[in-house]
Formats: C-alpha cells, structure tokens, sequence
C-alpha cells in the first residue's frame, strides 16, 4: 500500500507516542522491581518478581504493538469492486495491556496482605 505524506507523518507521530509510552512503562517496572529486590527484605521478593514480570508483559506488549502499528493503514476492495483504504485501531492492545495491569495489581493486592496477615 503506498500511504501519502500525511499518513507517513501520522504513523511516525503515533510510534513515538505510543511506543515511546509502553517501553518507558516497562523500564520504570523493571527498576521498581530492581529497587524492591535490592533494598527489602526476602518477605518483598515476590512483590519484587511480580513488577518485573510485569515489566516484561509491557514489553512485550510494546512489541506486539509496534508489530500491529506496522499494518495499521491497509486497502482492499469492497463488494464493488472499488479500492477503499482502511484504518484498523489498537483496541485490541489497549484491552491486553487492561487484562495484564488489573492482574498485576491484583497479584500485588494478594501480596500485601499476605505480608500484613
């Protein structure tokens, strides 16, 4: 599919943003984890396992998106036979990375009151 400058630049704008966001995500988890695993005591380590596990999903997340990304724009033909172009979204990431943060965050709840019971 040959795009035109706009959509290039729109494409471009929305790797950076994006991209950007989910790997920068996933590097604040890894050296939340590190600091846990460093600084507490053995009882933390496993909250310090579940961000970096974390982490690695969001990277992995990323990844897949910038995978997705690459294909956003696509043309096809309709029942008439008339090319249309398309745009496909990130829903389905956005609804990956929802499932990935609330059990991660449930993981965590579970942790602590483990530690306080």
């Amino acid at each position: 599919m040959v795009l035109t400058q706009s959509e290039l630049i729109e494409i471009r704008a929305v790797q950076r943003t994006f991209e950007g966001a989910y790997v920068r995500t996933a590097l604040g988890q890894f050296s939340f984890s590190l600091l846990v695993l460093k600084i507490f005591t053995a009882e933390f380590y496993s909250i310090g396992a579940l961000f970096a596990a974390y982490g690695a999903g969001v990277l992995a997340i990323a990844l897949y998106r910038r995978h997705l990304g690459n294909r956003q724009f696509f043309a096809d033909l309709d029942d008439e036979g008339q090319q249309r172009v398309g745009f496909r979204t990130s829903g389905n990431v956005v609804l990956t990375m929802t499932c990935l943060s609330v059990a991660a965050y449930t993981s965590l709840l579970v942790l602590a009151l483990r530690l306080t019971g």
